[in-house]
């Protein structure tokens, strides 16, 4: 038996011939916000991000602060490096005029005995040997000349090796210093990069605490009483705290290497401003020989504070921070350093 098809709807019916003008039409957006409300009631956290907590805020400025610590020193040591070869350039070039000098008057000398020598006519052989009473006169005449004439000879060698090791150590210098220049070039590119990552970076502490900066006190308890160099330096130390922390600052705000170089220049010693610098020209101890105006290191020679006795420090911890006295335990020290 054939099947029987429906009749095709006409516009404007339905299947079944019914008319479809008077009935409502469905908007095709409603089932695709029912289905957005849907998602929002199941997964709440999609639909609106809450915003970090204070100690969520704390934690990230912990770990970017310790990164930034160490773009830091960087920028300390590369500075103390090129400090360093412009001045081992200017004490070279202060010896040149006397090398120079020295090498002209052997030059002049020899020159001067050949003269005399010629116009005396000591030089010539024959009237030498005419002149002279006895051979034993003529040797006299010309051992005397070639005696002078060597000893000048021998200064104008020295003096002539002393300027090519002068101009080997010049050319060097020179190499080293244009590749400090470079790189200082590079750090004033960091520079302005570590300025705006400071700027989120105290953005960060506003929203947490409400300010960039902790306010600091002035310490009003008790400075040991500690005699010498080091007493100085703790001392020192005790009368910061409470300054600001300030990036490659040595006075009157702090990066860590700052202070101390700080410290003990107040007590006449020259430290660089950088901790593993400083790592590098303090005799190194053990903990249990500490003393006060000793330097502790930590985090892998990023970090450097002054002890002050007690299994005490003083030191500028970060950014945003001032300086404080606290335990040597903040951190696991990498090392212990007394300056010599």
């Amino acid at each position: 038996m054939p099947t029987t098809q429906p009749p095709a709807a006409r516009p404007g019916e339905d299947s079944a011939g019914n008319s479809t003008a008077h009935r409502p039409r469905r908007a095709p957006w409603r089932g695709l916000a029912l289905a957005g409300l849907v998602l929002a009631v199941l997964v709440p956290g999609t639909a609106v991000r809450a915003a970090p907590s204070p100690a969520e805020i704390q934690s990230r400025i912990t770990r970017e602060s310790a990164a930034l610590a160490r773009v830091v020193e960087d920028y300390n040591r590369v500075n103390e490096e090129l400090k360093a070869t412009t001045a081992a350039a200017a004490r070279h070039k202060a010896t040149l005029p006397g090398l120079e000098r020295q090498l002209a008057a052997a030059e002049s000398d020899v020159r001067q005995i050949a003269a005399t020598a010629y116009k005396s006519g000591q030089l010539r052989e024959v009237d030498v040997v005419l002149s002279a009473r006895d051979g034993r006169a003529f040797l006299d005449r010309i051992g005397t000349l070639d005696h002078l004439a060597r000893g000048r000879r021998a200064q104008i060698t020295g003096f002539t090796e002393a300027r090519r090791r002068y101009d080997l150590q010049r050319r060097r210098l020179d190499a080293t210093l244009a590749r400090q220049r470079i790189q200082q070039r590079d750090l004033t590119a960091r520079k302005k990069s570590i300025e705006a990552d400071l700027k989120k970076l105290y953005q960060l502490r506003r929203e947490a605490f409400g300010s960039e900066q902790e306010s600091g006190s002035r310490y009003t308890g008790r400075v040991p009483a500690i005699s010498g160099r080091a007493g100085v330096a703790v001392r020192f130390a005790y009368n910061a705290i409470g300054a600001p922390y300030v990036w490659a600052g040595s006075g009157p705000g702090y990066d860590c290497s700052g202070l101390t170089q700080a410290a003990w220049r107040a007590a006449g010693e020259s430290l660089p401003h950088n901790a593993a610098m400083q790592w590098d020209v303090v005799a190194h101890i053990s903990r249990s020989q500490l003393m006060p105006g000793d330097l502790v290191f930590y985090s892998g020679l990023g970090h450097v504070a002054i002890y002050v006795g007690n299994g005490r420090i003083i030191h500028a911890p970060t950014f945003g921070q001032t300086v404080k006295l606290a335990s040597v335990s903040i951190m696991t020290p990498y090392g212990y350093g007394r300056v010599r």
